[in-house]
């Protein structure tokens, strides 16, 4: 049994971040069918619109990276829906590449994101949340956040950040009834995936992650891997002697992230690149 107070999805303020598509998106249709008020954040306001649209829930310009657009996000949010219940950190970026290779701009941009983005939504809901004695913020990692792969060294260096974050916090706010939970998805079908070639990591639809953040509202879990078997094999990697593991990485050719091989790879970095032009320009 959980330690900290229950949640009733029905009737309570769900905030997502990057809810505009992907896992974002599954997660407040699954949350919306149960009952929730939800607060769809997202970089790309059109797309969350859509969404807002097509589950009934309310969207929002967000710019995880920038602490003054997370506040109005989730101050406009409260005041829409109410005192907020549950924080689902999910924005982020995988550019991929030679560690030699990115540019500052896209390695600050994906710290930026993926780590400070979370933070940022973090120090901004936490607050409430210990006032009232109860509340969910679930951060979206990633098996990145484990496991180093070649060709992601930025990206592991955020979702390593961010599943330490998530360990830490969780130990300093569960005497406060608020539960901090860390979902790690695999390779994700999804537009921060396409075009990269992760085998043997399975690729996994965005549904099933999203239904892991509905679960960890009920079970409060510190962690939950997807799929399941996943966070066994990250384990076992960490014990595995480096020269077995490493004629094993050779041999499921796991150097492929290093390349952008693929037409969709490419044209997602071109996107980031866009992306960032436009706000260092803003």
């Amino acid at each position: 049994m959980s330690k900290y107070p229950a949640l009733d999805l029905d009737g309570a303020h769900v905030a997502i971040t990057g809810a505009g598509q992907g896992i974002g998106r599954a997660t407040a249709e699954r949350m919306a069918a149960r009952g929730a008020r939800v607060s769809i954040g997202d970089l790309d306001f059109e797309a969350a619109k859509r969404t807002a649209a097509d589950i009934g829930g309310t969207a929002y310009r967000l710019d995880v990276a920038d602490p003054v657009s997370f506040a109005a996000f989730l101050g406009d949010a409260e005041q829409a829906n109410g005192p907020l219940a549950v924080l689902v950190n999910n924005a982020g970026i995988m550019p991929n590449g030679g560690f030699l290779d990115l540019s500052d701009a896209l390695n600050r941009a994906t710290m930026e994101v993926n780590v400070f983005g979370v933070v940022h939504g973090m120090r901004l809901a936490l607050p409430g949340m210990v006032e009232r004695g109860r509340g969910h913020v679930v951060n979206v990692a990633s098996l990145a956040g484990k496991f180093p792969v070649k060709g992601l060294a930025i990206y592991n260096a955020s979702k390593f950040a961010v599943v330490g974050l998530t360990a830490a916090t969780r130990l300093e706010y569960a005497p406060h009834g608020v539960s901090v939970s860390a979902v790690l998805p695999s390779a994700v079908d999804t537009a921060l995936a396409s075009g990269l070639d992760m085998r043997p990591i399975p690729k996994v639809k965005p549904g099933r992650i999203a239904d892991a953040v509905v679960t960890s509202v009920r079970t409060r879990a510190a962690e939950i891997a997807v799929p399941g078997y996943v966070g066994a094999l990250a384990a076992l990697a960490g014990v595995t002697p480096e020269p077995a593991l490493n004629a094993f990485r050779r041999l499921m050719r796991d150097d492929r992230a290093l390349r952008l091989d693929s037409p969709e790879r490419a044209a997602y970095r071109d996107r980031l690149d866009q992306d960032i032009h436009r706000e260092e320009n803003a």
